[in-house]
C-alpha cells in the first residue's frame, strides 16, 4: 500500500485572473488617451503590428494594483518566498488587426511580464470556432517553455476573453498568430520589476 505520494510545482508560474468590468472600462479610457498622444512603442517591440502605443504607467499601475496583489500571494505559494512590491516599468497597448501577429519572443529588462485583454472582435470569435488545425489558432496567445518532450507539459494556449489578465516571468516565450477577421483585438502588455 502506498503511504505517501507528492507532486512538485515545476517551471514558471503562469498566473491568470479576470479584470472587473469597471477596470476594463478604465483601461479602455487609458488606451483612448494613448491614441490621442500617439507615443509609438514599436522601436522596442517585435510585434508585426502597426499600432503599438505607450500608455500612462502610473494610471495603469493604480488600476491593476489589486490584481498584482493577488499575484504576489500566488508567487509566495509557488516559489516559497515573498517580495515587497512590484514596480511597473513599461506599459503599451497593442491594437492588433487583420494579418498582424506577435512572433515568439520574451521580454527583457524586467522580472515579470503581462498581457490583458480589452477587446476581442466578434469575427475573431467565429474564426476561432471554425479553425480546424492544431494549436491555438487565430488570435490565441501561446506560452511555451521548451520544445516538445515526452511526458512534459511544455505548452499552454488560450483563446483570450475580455478581462483576461496573465502575469508570467519575463523569459517565458509567448506568441500570437494572425487572424483574418475584421475588427481590432486590443491588449495591454506591461513589464514589472520585483522589489525584494
Amino acid at each position: 500500500m502506498i503511504k505517501e505520494a507528492r507532486f512538485y510545482y515545476w517551471g514558471p508560474l503562469l498566473f491568470k485572473t479576470k479584470l472587473d468590468k469597471g477596470d476594463v472600462e478604465a483601461l479602455k479610457k487609458l488606451c483612448n488617451e494613448a491614441q490621442l498622444k500617439k507615443i509609438d512603442a514599436r522601436k522596442d517591440l517585435v510585434g508585426v503590428i502597426k499600432e503599438e502605443l505607450n500608455i500612462n504607467k502610473k494610471k495603469y499601475a493604480a488600476i491593476t494594483k489589486p490584481y498584482l496583489d493577488a499575484y504576489s500571494v500566488s508567487y509566495k505559494n509557488w516559489y516559497g518566498e515573498k517580495f515587497k512590491k512590484i514596480e511597473t516599468v513599461s506599459v503599451w497597448v497593442n491594437f492588433m488587426k487583420k494579418g498582424e501577429y506577435n512572433p515568439p519572443h520574451a521580454h527583457i529588462n524586467c522580472h515579470l511580464s503581462s498581457v490583458l485583454y480589452l477587446n476581442i472582435p466578434p469575427g475573431l470569435k467565429k474564426e476561432e470556432q471554425q479553425f480546424k488545425g492544431k494549436g491555438g489558432g487565430p488570435g490565441a496567445i501561446n506560452f511555451l517553455i521548451c520544445g516538445p518532450q515526452d511526458l512534459f507539459n511544455h505548452y499552454y494556449t488560450f483563446k483570450p476573453e475580455v478581462g483576461d489578465f496573465f502575469i508570467f516571468p519575463w523569459s517565458l516565450t509567448h506568441f500570437v498568430g494572425p487572424f483574418q477577421s475584421s475588427g481590432t483585438r486590443t491588449s495591454i502588455a506591461a513589464n514589472f520589476k520585483i522589489k525584494a
